[in-house]
């Protein structure tokens, strides 16, 4: 079962990381007046405060149940999450993209003649400092996703800090590249439209980011329930049961990363009494939670196949 405890290292690491590089990117934009650097800025800065807002997430999640909340908090790590990808795209991606295209309509007359070693002094830096960052957030997810391919363990997590922090590392490894490519074939070509034109694609990579965070958190706060293959062997531990006859619909819904609601209809054999029906109740609920230790409430409504309900009875 997936940690917080992993995710947690890797978003304080990538926090440390993004705001020191945040600092010397704008530092350097403002002596060489780069859009690409500028944008850089941008991006670190909101990592940072999505780190702080993941961890925001992960502790509220932690949260115990009360009577506002029988469920508990754990939904708030979900829409942490989204609020995270609305941050990169509409903050992140749309403040980059501005930047590229305005430095592109009106570029600076300082942008071909300005030395540009001090940008590649800062983006050397930020690569060392974010490399050391990606790698913590790569080894924690590879202990997180186990044998499970990358993209398959995305699509399946219920908890999503495991591959927020990874997604963000890698957007901005790649947009150092893009940044780096921008000042060299800019001053290389003496041609200013080329640093504009990396910070557009920065903006782009941050904009995919957020629409992949935004997709995945989707389903989880709108009720994602259990894979099927999980609920065939829920199923499977319901009838393997002595005392069932028959199970019905089972219904299930992450309320957190780790706290699965079960919802199951149970018709148990004619003729057993209310105290075996009662054991066999807690045995079910504990064969269950023997294999998903994340069903913390499992509900059985019992004899639900038994009502179904005659043409007179419907009227």
């Amino acid at each position: 079962m997936e940690g917080h405890g992993e995710s947690k290292l890797a978003v304080i690491a990538a926090i440390i990381a993004n705001l020191a590089i945040a600092v010397i990117k704008f530092i350097a934009a403002a002596i060489s007046g780069s859009s690409a650097m500028i944008s850089e800025g941008i991006h670190s800065l909101v990592d940072t405060g999505n780190g702080g807002l993941i961890l925001l997430g992960m502790k509220e999640s932690k949260k115990s149940a009360d009577a506002l909340h029988p469920f508990g908090y754990g939904k708030s790590l979900y829409f942490w999450t989204l609020v995270v990808s609305v941050s990169i795209f509409g903050i992140g991606g749309g403040l980059s993209l501005y930047e590229g295209i305005s430095h592109i309509r009106h570029v600076a007359p300082e942008a071909v003649t300005s030395n540009p070693t001090i940008n590649y002094i800062v983006l050397g830096i930020a690569t060392l400092i974010e490399g050391w960052s990606f790698s913590i957030a790569i080894r924690e997810f590879r202990k997180s996703k186990g044998q499970k391919r990358s993209w398959q363990f995305i699509k399946s997590t219920k908890d999503p800090s495991t591959f927020t922090v990874v997604l963000e590392d890698g957007a901005a490894m790649l947009g150092l590249i893009f940044a780096f490519l921008g000042v060299f074939f800019g001053h290389l070509f003496h041609n200013p439209y080329l640093d504009g034109t990396a910070s557009i694609i920065i903006g782009l990579l941050l904009m995919s980011v957020a629409f992949v965070l935004a997709f995945e958190t989707k389903g989880l706060l709108l009720g994602e329930g259990a894979d099927p293959q999980t609920v065939a062997d829920i199923r499977l531990k319901v009838v393997s049961d002595p005392a069932v006859d028959q199970a019905a619909e089972i219904l299930t819904m992450y309320m957190g990363p780790h706290d699965l609601l079960v919802n199951l209809g149970v018709k148990f054999k004619t003729g057993i009494t209310a105290e075996k029906m009662h054991d066999a109740i807690h045995r079910i609920e504990k064969n269950i939670n023997a294999d998903y230790p994340e069903c913390v409430r499992v509900y059985i409504e019992v004899e639900s196949l038994g009502r179904s309900q005659s043409p007179d009875e419907s009227e």
